[in-house]
């Protein structure tokens, strides 16, 4: 996906982030689209920021947006949950609104857009798998059973496992980025650590959070 794009689409100017900012500043919390996606036999997660602030009991931080993740195979499903949404798909910087099956299918991102607002509710990663197995797009040797990678709420939102969010954030390492690694790092079972250090090995090698993990103690969490 993202190698051969469609043709269309309208491209993000670097002017356009301001406003394109302020239409998802009305955006879910994941307690919306877990009641929304309540029942639904499709495995899916809270992604990125929000996901570490369910992990962590509390919202730590402001958070534009809130992204979940799905297999792309059990997308039409998550679709039909939101029939009165329109889906935007979005990759290398530009927007196919109303996406067609074919602009979808070389994508892997889309938004949920209201069509009388134009605001932006929910971003949607559609991830590659193989059946119930999660198939990690940075690096497609790492594969896990969903069973592994999600974890969930006392209230049931279900999340990815905090060391395969902060793999994904360690590409860029933008402040909040940063911020999201040094508030997580001490709540990371032993376990954990080790699984993110060697991810981090496989996809970043020398990434600059290696030493961390080697050198800080950590301790189990509590909320959990």
């Amino acid at each position: 996906m993202d190698d051969q794009l469609p043709c269309g689409g309208v491209e993000i100017q670097p002017d356009d982030v301001a406003a394109l900012e302020a239409r998802w500043a009305q955006c879910w919390r994941p307690v919306d689209v877990a009641r929304r996606l309540v029942g639904i036999d499709v495995p899916w997660y809270v992604a990125a920021g929000w996901a570490l602030d369910l992990f962590r009991g509390e919202q730590t931080r402001e958070h534009h947006d809130i992204e979940i993740a799905v297999p792309a195979g059990g997308f039409p499903e998550i679709r039909e949950r939101f029939a009165e949404f329109t889906f935007d798909a979005v990759g290398a910087a530009r927007i196919w609104e109303s996406a067609t099956p074919e602009v979808l299918a070389a994508t892997r991102q889309t938004w949920l857009r209201e069509p009388e607002t134009g605001r932006y509710l929910l971003d949607v990663f559609r991830e590659p798998h193989d059946g119930d197995i999660w198939i990690c797009r940075r690096d497609e040797t790492i594969r896990l059973p969903y069973a592994d990678i999600i974890r969930h709420t006392s209230s049931r939102i279900p999340y990815l496992t905090p060391e395969l969010v902060l793999l994904f954030k360690a590409k860029h390492v933008r402040p909040k980025d940063q911020a999201d690694f040094d508030g997580v790092l001490p709540l990371l079972t032993p376990a954990q650590r080790e699984t993110l250090s060697r991810l981090l090995k496989q996809v970043h090698s020398g990434h600059a959070w290696l030493a961390d993990l080697t050198s800080r103690s950590s301790r189990a969490p509590q909320h959990q």
